[in-house]
């Protein structure tokens, strides 16, 4: 069993935590094939519209739109009430180009530990919480788990963190205000190592004066933990916010500008009409969602499934 096999969320979860999201595209859908019996160019061309509006962004409509027309000229003649198959296939298919899995088949490297993952994002985006949530998860599944606080530059930051490693029960390295995150960082590896931890979650500011600032932190934080684990960090996680829709492709684009992210954490679905988000940044950044948030629970944080996520969004 995968990692988080116990806490899988049931189908009619996943679908309430997207019913904003799928309710807003089928009524999209209805009125793109309105009156056409079969996938022709108008259909298209609405199916574009409905694709860019649900926040899938404009370089991965085309590339799903290409995908279907190229469908459509194979089979020669493809129904209307066929097309909500054909965007699951090729999203699903989409989607698993990024490495995006199937959503049971992962779990930490047995071969070496502490796994380290680097959590990066804005402020805001649920960063802090999904480390909490990521932290209570790894421990229900019998992991010592390690937190560090090297968000140092905004004091609420600290404390937050500091109240879920209450919350959860496991430790939390921290400094005072103002300290160097990567100092902070390497406490934190030194620590997990010494006290034979499995998995070691760091936090890290979510704000800097600008982009270069912002890569000189995280680069001499990496250099850093290197000093104490060679092949630290194991993933560097970005944090996304889906209910800001575009706003969220321009900060993952900001932070791929300037450091190397493995996996993705989509936060906030839940409230929001604009889950099509997660699979134009999947697409566009190459990198796999890992984790989706649907609600404030602990297991609202569920490993992403990409073959379930497209069903709730395209199935009657």
């Amino acid at each position: 069993m995968g990692l988080f096999g116990l806490f899988s969320k049931k189908k009619e979860t996943l679908d309430k935590g997207l019913e904003k999201t799928k309710t807003s595209v089928f009524e999209k859908i209805a009125r793109a094939v309105a009156g056409k019996s079969k996938v022709d160019d108008d259909v298209l061309d609405n199916l574009e519209e409905v694709l860019i509006t649900s926040d899938v962004g404009v370089d991965t409509t085309l590339k799903i739109i290409k995908r279907i027309e190229e469908r459509v000229a194979r089979d020669k003649y493809v129904s209307t009430s066929e097309l909500n198959g054909i965007l699951r296939d090729e999203i699903a298919s989409l989607l698993a180009e990024t490495g995006a899995t199937d959503g049971a088949d992962w779990d930490l490297p047995a071969d070496y530990r502490p796994y380290v993952i680097l959590v990066v994002g804005v402020n805001g985006v649920g960063k802090t919480t999904t480390i909490g949530k990521l932290a209570w998860q790894f421990k229900q599944t019998g992991k010592k788990v390690y937190l560090g606080a090297a968000d140092t530059f905004r004091a609420a930051a600290v404390e937050q963190i500091s109240i879920w490693g209450e919350r959860v029960g496991v430790p939390v390295v921290k400094q005072q205000m103002g300290s160097d995150p990567a100092s902070v960082a390497f406490d934190t590896l030194q620590s997990a190592k010494a006290n034979d931890a499995d998995v070691v979650l760091i936090d890290t500011a979510g704000r800097l004066h600008n982009k270069v600032g912002l890569m000189n932190e995280l680069k001499k934080i990496k250099d850093v933990m290197k000093k104490v684990l060679p092949q630290a960090p194991d993933e560097v996680m970005l944090v996304l916010d889906g209910s800001t829709g575009q706003n969220a492709f321009e900060q993952a684009k900001q932070f791929a500008a300037v450091t190397q992210v493995s996996s993705l954490a989509i936060t906030k679905l839940d409230g929001t009409a604009k889950g099509g988000v997660v699979i134009g940044i999947s697409d566009q950044l190459k990198v796999p969602v890992k984790y989706i948030g649907l609600g404030e629970g602990m297991e609202d944080l569920q490993l992403f499934n990409r073959r379930e996520f497209v069903n709730s969004l395209f199935q009657n």
